[in-house]
C-alpha cells in the first residue's frame, strides 16, 4: 500500500484505516509510513521495530514531540471504512477512525507539508499502544534512543473531540483469586466452590463508588471495575479455582503505589496479583508553551479519563496533552466513527500553532 501524503487528511484517514493493524500486526502500516516519509528532505527518519520517528532540525528555540499510535483493537466486521451520514453530518465509519488513525493521518499530512515550521517537531508513529505496557513502541524506543524524547512540549493525537485533554488517569490491572476443592457436582457438598467464593469480590466492586478528584483545575473521575472472570473445570465438576481481573483507573494525583494500596484495601482478604500498572500524568497546562497551544487552537481544556502515552512524556518532565479528532466514547466501539469536520478542524488547529509561533 502506497500512502499519498498530498491527499486530504480525510482521505489519508481512510487509507490508513483500510490497512489493518491490530496490535502486534502493524508491520504493513509501519512499512507504508516509512516509505512515505523517508523521501522528505526536511525530515530525518529513524525506525525501531514498527515505530517510525521523523524529525525537523531547523535550529528553533523549542521543540515539540507529536505522537500517534498506529495499532487498533481487534476488527469486528467494521472494515473497510465507509462514509455515512447521521442527522446530515458526514462521518467516516470503521475500526481505527477514532482511536486513533484520524489523528495519525493529520500528523502525517502536516509532517509532509510543514517543511519550515516555527518550532522544531519530532513526529512519532508507534505500535502496540492498545496492549500491555511492556510492548508499547514508545517505551521500547525510549530504552534505546532516549535522546529522541527531548522536547519542551508533547501532543498525543488521541481522540478528544477536537478539544484539549490535559494529562490522563493512571491504570492498574490485577488478578484477584479464590481457591476451593474439586468434587462431583452431584455431590457439591463434598467440595468447596471457588466461583461461589468470588461473589464477595463482585459485590464489593458493584457497591464501589468512584471518586472524583480535582487536579490542577481539572476534575478526573476514577473507576474500579471487574473486566474478566475465569473459572471452571467441566460441566459436572465443582471448580477449585477462580480469578477475577480488575482494572482500576486512578486520578493523576495518585502514584501507581497509591493505587495498589487502595485496591488492596477495597479487596482486603483476597489473594491479589498486580499484573500491569502505568502512572497517570498531571495536566501540564500551566507551562507557557501549553498555554500558547491551547490559545492557538481555541480549545477548552478537559481531563483525560483513559490512560494515554502523555504519561511517558510527563514522567520525563515534559508537559503533554491529548488533541485529536473523534469522540473518546466511541473508541473501541463497533460503531466507531469520526466526523469529517473534526479531522479538518484538528488539522487547522495544529497547522496554525506550528506555523505562527
Amino acid at each position: 500500500m502506497v500512502l499519498d501524503l498530498t491527499a486530504s487528511s480525510v482521505d489519508l484517514t481512510r487509507a490508513i484505516c483500510d490497512i489493518p493493524s491490530v496490535s502486534g500486526e502493524e508491520k504493513s502500516l509501519a512499512d507504508a509510513i516509512e516509505a512515505a516519509v523517508t523521501p522528505l528532505e526536511h525530515l530525518d527518519v529513524f525506525r525501531h521495530g514498527n515505530t517510525i520517528v521523523a524529525r525537523t532540525d531547523r535550529g528553533r528555540a523549542q521543540r515539540v514531540a507529536i505522537a500517534g499510535h498506529i495499532d487498533t483493537v481487534p476488527i469486528n466486521a467494521n472494515l473497510p471504512t465507509r462514509d455515512i451520514k447521521i442527522d446530515g453530518v458526514p462521518y467516516l465509519w470503521g475500526r481505527g477512525t477514532v482511536d486513533m488513525k484520524a489523528g495519525t493521518a493529520v500528523q502525517l499530512k502536516l509532517a509532509a507539508e510543514l517543511t519550515d515550521p516555527a518550532i522544531d517537531i519530532t513526529w512519532m508513529w508507534y505500535d502496540n499502544e492498545e496492549i500491555e505496557a511492556s510492548k508499547n513502541g514508545l517505551g521500547l524506543l525510549a530504552a534505546v534512543r532516549p535522546d529522541l524524547f527531548e522536547a519542551d512540549f508533547a501532543i498525543l493525537g488521541e481522540p478528544s473531540n477536537g478539544e484539549v485533554e490535559g494529562g490522563c488517569n493512571g491504570t492498574l490491572r490485577a488478578l484477584v483469586r479464590t481457591t476451593g476443592v474439586r468434587a462431583h457436582s452431584a455431590r457439591a457438598w463434598i467440595g468447596e466452590n471457588a466461583i461461589h467464593r468470588a461473589a464477595p469480590i463482585l459485590t464489593r466492586l458493584a457497591e464501589y463508588r468512584a471518586n472524583e478528584v480535582l487536579v490542577e483545575g481539572l476534575l478526573y473521575r476514577e473507576s474500579l471495575s471487574a473486566v474478566r472472570i475465569a473459572g471452571g473445570v467441566a460441566g459436572n465438576v465443582i471448580p477449585d479455582a477462580c480469578e477475577v481481573e480488575v482494572n482500576y483507573r486512578f486520578a493523576p494525583s495518585k502514584s501507581a503505589a497509591d493505587a495498589e494500596a487502595h485496591l488492596r484495601g477495597v479487596l482486603a482478604g483476597f489473594d491479589i496479583e498486580i499484573t500491569d500498572a502505568a502512572e497517570g500524568a498531571r495536566p501540564g497546562l500551566d507551562a507557557e508553551i501549553a498555554k500558547q497551544f491551547v490559545a492557538a487552537v481555541g480549545a477548552e481544556p478537559r481531563p483525560k479519563y483513559g490512560w494515554t502515552d502523555v504519561a511517558r512524556f510527563s514522567a520525563l518532565g515534559i508537559p503533554a496533552v491529548n488533541y485529536g479528532p473523534g469522540d473518546p466514547h466511541l473508541a473501541h466501539h463497533d460503531e466507531e466513527r469520526v466526523p469529517l469536520a473534526q479531522i479538518d478542524a484538528v488539522e487547522r488547529g495544529l497547522r496554525a500553532w506550528l506555523t505562527s509561533r
